[in-house]
């Protein structure tokens, strides 16, 4: 009975400790002194480089999730205000209330709330399906944390960032445009979003000893990668799509 009582112990010790984890994250943001802001962006880099590198070395980083909070703020203020440097700015809303709307609603449910869903799903699949089975009782269990599984999240969504919100922005005025090399060239930077995506996501969770069957993870990219040809024949622009969507004017 007594391996039994350990573990039990061992359990709710292991549940309160990831419970108390939560406030300590969010009081670390208020707390720049404790944020190693030049490790950060050195991740981010290498992130978009070489993510093997990066992800050997992955730890909750709460300047992660605040950074890119900060950048997705300063990219959305961009993409409101300074779309009239383009010629297809004419169809836009440039209004002050609309650019804050822009904002708010890409960092809440483009990060924020996606993130946190997804993390969700990736945590409940990781402790419930993809955990290698000890075949001794009394070895200590292994789980991932919500919060490990929101900072493989956050290392996972910085590239697709880049790509969707920074390069996108450059490329807009051509990949908005009518006509077929748009429709490929939107497509094929959204695919290669996604796909990046998903291999960091594979990554991260792919270092942890204890799972098992982490390949589970790259499924999706052959989804994607299935979609795209279909999407580019059917003459679909997600560039037109999602500006349409967000500054309420038709291209």
């Amino acid at each position: 009975m007594l391996p039994t009582s350990v573990s039990k112990e061992r359990s709710s010790s292991a549940m309160s400790r990831s419970n108390s984890m939560l406030p300590q994250y969010l009081r670390r943001i208020i707390k720049w002194q404790q944020m190693d802001i030049e490790y950060t962006f050195w991740q981010m880099l290498h992130l978009c480089t070489s993510p093997k590198v990066v992800i050997g070395v992955l730890i909750l980083m709460v300047s992660n999730a605040l950074i890119i909070v900060i950048l997705h703020f300063a990219c959305g203020m961009v993409w409101s205000l300074q779309l009239s440097a383009y010629q297809v700015s004419q169809t836009y809303d440039h209004s002050a209330t609309h650019a804050v709307f822009v904002v708010i609603s890409v960092l809440l449910f483009h990060f924020l709330i996606t993130g946190a869903v997804l993390a969700t799903c990736c945590w409940f699949l990781t402790n419930a399906y993809l955990r290698e089975e000890s075949p001794n009782s009394h070895v200590v269990e292994q789980r991932v944390e919500w919060l490990y599984a929101f900072d493989v999240h956050c290392n996972a969504f910085f590239p697709l960032f880049v790509m969707l919100h920074v390069i996108h922005y450059f490329l807009s005025p051509l990949l908005v445009a009518h006509g077929f090399i748009p429709v490929l060239l939107s497509n094929l930077l959204f695919m290669v979003a996604a796909c990046y995506y998903h291999y960091l996501n594979f990554l991260g969770y792919g270092v942890l000893p204890f799972l098992e069957r982490t390949t589970f993870f790259l499924y999706p990219i052959g989804v994607v990668i299935v979609l795209c040809p279909i999407l580019i024949l059917s003459g679909f622009n997600p560039s037109r799509y999602f500006l349409n969507m967000y500054f309420s004017q038709r291209l």
